[in-house]
């Protein structure tokens, strides 16, 4: 496996995304399967698990923990907080609570469910609004004194924010959503993290399974799929962007690679610093995913591929209004 670095760690070119073992792409594989998949991820050569106690309400931390506890000085383990499930009278809810005693809380529920002293990379899962954003990354560098995380991280959050964050305590890596179909980090937040030396991670990076090439009719999604609230999957969206597929398939067959190899690839030569953290149920996928790191790309097919799939030629935007009003990257006019 090709290594890259992430702050002051070289990990694995490409990382693992846990979430979808546990939450969020409808029915979850059971316990023994998610771990069987970390564990052939580890055979491949990867050391970059990516987590939150989002995720299954801390059942991915739960999983990721117990299938990592024999590894835990061979892997850089990461993990969000800021963001978490929260008991109310009629269930448990996702809530962003960015104040400092949450974020110290989210903390210390993580370190106990992922069974480890200390967390390698802990992100501000969202940046809570009514925080100012340098009191919550002062609770993330008083984490970092006290020994329970070692570097600081920042999701979804834009190039200002960054900034803003980075004079607190330096930011180690900013975590986005980057594919050729979300192009937003290329808008600001690229260049502030290679000018901050802040590493990119790039989740989603074959666009929730439409660079797959297989996921033809949104129809067949589970009614507890977080795509079914996405614009871009809307069934007359979807539809509307099918096209892209065919010439994209093509170019994926000139390069002899899968679809979802091409456009891993295509994130690789795009920056040579940034890593993709793809995240699958199926270990087949996840070794055509890590098999990516071998795929050779040419300028000219970057530059049809960019020409293809890009902010002018997809339809819908990536969140819905909700969801949107979470986030704080930036967006095309």
């Amino acid at each position: 496996m090709k290594q890259r670095q992430l702050g002051p760690y070289t990990v694995s070119a490409i990382g693992l995304g846990c979430m979808n073992l546990s939450h969020a792409y409808g029915a979850p594989p059971a316990p023994e399967v998610g771990e069987a998949l970390i564990h052939r991820a580890l055979d491949l050569g990867v050391t970059m698990f990516d987590t939150a106690a989002l995720y299954g309400f801390g059942t991915n931390e739960l999983l990721v923990g117990k299938a990592l506890k024999a590894h835990r000085s061979e892997i850089t383990l990461c993990s969000k907080g800021g963001m978490a499930g929260v008991s109310f009278p009629d269930g448990v809810k996702r809530v962003i609570n960015g104040r400092p005693e949450a974020i110290r809380q989210n903390c210390e529920d993580s370190l106990a469910r992922l069974g480890t002293d200390v967390i390698d990379l802990y992100y501000l899962h969202r940046w809570d609004k009514q925080v100012p954003i340098e009191d919550s990354v002062g609770a993330l560098s008083d984490l970092v004194r006290a020994g329970k995380i070692r570097e600081i991280g920042l999701s979804e959050v834009s190039a200002t924010t960054l900034r803003k964050a980075h004079a607190v305590h330096p930011i180690a890596a900013v975590q986005t959503e980057y594919s050729l179909w979300t192009r937003n980090p290329e808008i600001a937040v690229l260049k502030a993290c290679e000018e901050l030396g802040t590493t990119f991670v790039a989740f989603s990076p074959v666009a929730r399974g439409f660079l797959c090439g297989d996921l033809r009719d949104v129809s067949t999604l589970a009614v507890n799929d977080i795509r079914r609230a996405m614009p871009r999957f809307a069934a007359d969206t979807y539809a509307a962007n099918l096209p892209l597929l065919d010439a994209y398939q093509a170019i994926a067959r000139e390069a002899g690679c899968t679809p979802a190899q091409l456009g891993l690839a295509w994130l690789l030569h795009k920056d040579n610093k940034l890593i993709p953290i793809p995240g699958t149920q199926n270990i087949r996928h996840l070794e055509d995913n890590i098999a990516a790191a071998d795929v050779v790309l040419s300028a000219e097919q970057m530059q049809r591929l960019e020409a293809l799939i890009n902010p002018q030629t997809v339809k819908g935007p990536r969140y819905n209004a909700v969801n949107a009003s979470e986030v704080d990257t930036e967006e095309f006019a």
